[in-house]
């Protein structure tokens, strides 16, 4: 049997390439002579450029930015060609922002900016930008000011210093890019501001208490009618934090990460080829339709008349749920193992639920 095995990150435990190798692991354990395929993935957030290195090789290149207080940190490049892959949560993700104590409000992407930077310094023509798992909530000032664009305010130290910002001169940032194609690699449809904007919709998992999202948006707002309103509007100005913004005043192409993750790793080829995929993250829930690894695989499963099973660290849907995001059974890690032992060892636990999983699937 031929089993394409197609996870996301299991987040804060395993990367999508720990949980490719695990769930395989234990495949092999009950079905050694089956036929796996391993496809590690990503939507653009934490693990975006391991997903794509491990199937499209190229160079890696190491970098120091700085993260989202000051704090120096290391980051890499992916260089295939005249294309660099950048990860945006590296210099700006929301565990950074955890470890440096500090808050959202005074939290900036500057290392974004450098990143970019650096990959065009490094001879990239082509530069696209994961973007996910962010920390960060300042319309993509820092990366802006690191690209020289200029303001008669602060907008390099996170929205709780834009509230002087009246004027936002995008011409030097802009000059800098010439000639540089850029993609933002984001599933997310948010504007900038307002109901479905970046602070109402992702603020409190920063820590931005409800008594200061209206308070912080406004920030943006402010912000978004110095630089470019109109573009504020657009979807996928919300993304990370509002770097998305920040990259559509840049000129932007914005795509969904999934699917340029999908079309990199040749996902549909590969699924024709199998009879059976398997996807998988760390929550399996209804959100996971929302541009995630685990819809995004059973949507190319489909595509290509293959079943697909999901394995979890917990699945919190229930069947009518899950044949809608187009997975025939769902398995989850904490249900077989118990939660203690699905933190604990992770990678251990989910091979024996993959060794389960093959039990009723290996044929």
């Amino acid at each position: 049997m031929r089993v394409l095995v197609a996870p996301d990150k299991f987040a804060g435990t395993l990367t999508a390439v720990e949980a490719a190798e695990a769930i395989a692991t234990g495949w092999r354990r009950y079905a050694p002579d089956d036929e796996l395929d391993l496809a590690p993935m990503a939507d653009g957030g934490p693990g975006f450029v391991d997903v794509l290195h491990a199937a499209l090789g190229g160079e890696l290149l190491v970098v120091t930015v700085e993260a989202v207080h000051g704090e120096q940190v290391p980051a890499t490049i992916l260089r295939v060609g005249d294309t660099a892959y950048l990860e945006s949560s590296q210099s700006c993700g929301l565990h950074l922002l955890e470890s440096a104590g500090g808050g959202a409000e005074f939290a900036a992407t500057s290392g974004v900016g450098e990143l970019l930077l650096a990959a065009v310094d490094s001879g990239a023509t082509r530069v696209v930008i994961g973007l996910g798992g962010s920390g960060t909530n300042d319309g993509g000032g820092g990366l802006l000011a690191e690209l020289g664009a200029t303001s008669d305010g602060a907008i390099d130290c996170g929205p709780a210093c834009m509230d002087l910002v009246t004027t936002v001169d995008l011409g030097p940032a802009r000059e800098r890019l010439a000639g540089i194609e850029l993609v933002m690699a984001s599933d997310v449809d948010n504007p900038l501001t307002g109901l479905f904007g970046a602070t109402k919709t992702y603020g409190p998992q920063k820590g931005i208490g409800e008594d200061r999202i209206a308070a912080v948006d406004a920030m943006l707002e402010r912000f978004a009618v110095a630089t470019d309103r109109r573009v504020s509007l657009e979807k996928g100005a919300g993304a990370a934090g509002g770097l998305g913004f920040a990259l559509l005043c840049l000129g932007a192409r914005r795509e969904p990460g999934i699917e340029l993750v999908t079309t990199s790793v040749r996902l549909a080829e590969r699924a024709r080829a199998a009879d059976l995929v398997i996807t998988g993250e760390g929550a399996f829930d209804f959100s996971s339709r929302s541009g995630k690894v685990p819809y995004g695989v059973a949507s190319v499963a489909e595509q290509a008349l293959r079943p697909c099973v999901a394995l979890a660290g917990q699945v919190l849907v229930g069947a009518r749920e899950m044949r809608a995001l187009g997975i025939e059974s769902a398995y989850s890690l904490v249900d077989l193992v118990g939660q203690e032992r699905a933190f604990g060892d992770p990678a251990g636990s989910l091979a024996s639920l993959a060794e389960r999983v093959a039990r009723t699937w290996s044929r």
